[in-house]
């Protein structure tokens, strides 16, 4: 077995076990990665790339990141995992790290995003049935069309993709979707008593990186506290310096009642995910009522402290808004120069994305394979967006090196 385990693999063999084997869940570019160190990853004939999608903004970071390798080597050896049947004496360390960090009084530990965001669900319709006076299976979820928050029953229940819905019903009830970017119709839907929460990604990831209007975030934030609903911030994927800020929420002074963080968390380590609140929300929750046996376990909780440390250490925020500044030009640039295929450019701090027209026959998917051949990874959206998301740990020369090679892969394209 051990054999199996160590034995060479190559490119075609691994796509093949995993077409054979696996769930056909997934449509990858056809690359096998063996390696990864900082905004590097190496496949498996030795080709190095540059990672221009962070595994969706978790290795914001940088792959492998010592610290933080060192950190899970450590806590591996001592001690993984005890439940939450028993204390452990790593959790109330993290508690008190995250909660001071962000400026909440507790934070719920989970392990994906997904499950933050089921979190951030059941806090907000339990608080509005004890704390709002919510009649009892009444209570209203706002969500923003062309969201993503996940893939459970209840997060597709508030997507209107139809790879998310068709087929997947029938749907969890009480959720109701609004217009991204739209106060207006958001102002005339709060009003409803029976709404106990407004979940909205500050800026929409999945969606191919759309970035509100300006004032947008805190228009909502006040609509929501003049009606007594709970602002609920997924900043899962445009959190933790990915937008040039800590938060995306940051760039308004916008302060969520709830807060929703994952990925970058853990800097890929390990799947580390957190709901952060505040006392009147987070103690509605009473044992036995909501958890998870891996949530708060120690591997976890020594991960996410050297995460975040290295984030404030590397000023990796303040990278990341100093060189989004310079990709986002560029881009216009290039776009200036490409007006057939390049329909958009946009973009906040190291998250952009670039929405192609189809010419002669190819589109996004096309050329995120010329990139590939060209030595840059990045990954289509919904057909004809392809969003670029390096490691924040990137400097100007390496920015400008990828730069390059999608401005000669887009001329040739």
């Amino acid at each position: 077995m051990m054999e199996t385990m160590n034995k060479k693999i190559s490119a075609q063999e691994a796509i093949d076990l995993e077409d054979k084997y696996g769930a056909h869940n997934y449509h990858p570019i056809p690359v096998v990665l063996e390696r990864g160190e900082g905004v590097y990853v190496w496949d498996v004939d030795g080709k190095k790339y540059y990672d221009f999608l962070a595994a969706y903004s978790a290795v914001n970071q940088g792959h492998c990141h010592p610290k933080l390798v060192s950190v899970l080597i450590e806590q591996a050896k001592k001690l993984a995992l005890t439940s939450r049947a028993f204390y452990n004496d790593s959790l109330g360390e993290y508690a008190k790290f995250i909660t001071s960090y962000f400026g909440f009084d507790r934070v719920l530990p989970m392990n994906t995003g997904a499950e933050g965001v089921e979190t951030a669900i059941k806090l907000a319709r339990k608080w509005a049935y004890e704390k709002k006076g919510v009649a009892e299976n009444e209570a209203i979820i706002i969500v923003c069309r062309n969201n993503f928050h996940g893939r459970t029953i209840s997060i597709v229940s508030a997507s209107n993709d139809p790879d998310a819905r068709k087929n997947f019903g029938p749907f969890t009830p009480g959720i109701v979707a609004v217009e991204y970017n739209n106060v207006e119709a958001l102002a005339a839907l709060v009003k409803n008593k029976n709404v106990a929460a407004f979940l909205v990604e500050p800026v929409q990831g999945e969606a191919g990186v759309v970035v509100p209007d300006e004032g947008y975030l805190k228009k909502c934030a006040e609509l929501c506290k003049e009606n007594k609903v709970l602002f609920i911030a997924d900043e899962i994927q445009s959190g933790l310096g990915r937008t040039g800020k800590l938060l995306a929420c940051d760039h308004e002074g916008v302060k969520p009642d709830i807060l929703i963080l994952g990925k970058a968390l853990s800097g890929g380590m390990y799947p580390v995910s957190a709901v952060l609140a505040n006392d009147e929300v987070m103690l509605c929750i009473k044992p036995g009522q909501h958890g998870s046996t891996y949530g708060g376990n120690p591997i976890a909780c020594k991960v996410a402290i050297a995460g975040l440390t290295v984030l404030k250490e590397e000023k990796l925020a303040e990278n990341s808004d100093r060189l989004g500044k310079i990709l986002l030009k560029e881009f216009k640039s290039i776009q200036a120069g490409n007006p057939e295929l390049i329909k958009t450019v946009r973009g906040k701090g190291l998250f952009c994305a670039m929405v192609i027209n189809e010419r002669n026959g190819k589109n996004a998917s096309d050329l995120c394979m010329e990139l590939m051949k060209n030595g840059l990874l990045a990954k289509p959206t919904h057909g004809d967006i392809i969003r670029f998301a390096p490691p924040l740990i990137i400097t100007e020369d390496q920015l400008m090196d990828c730069v390059d090679i999608i401005r000669k892969t887009i001329k040739s394209f």
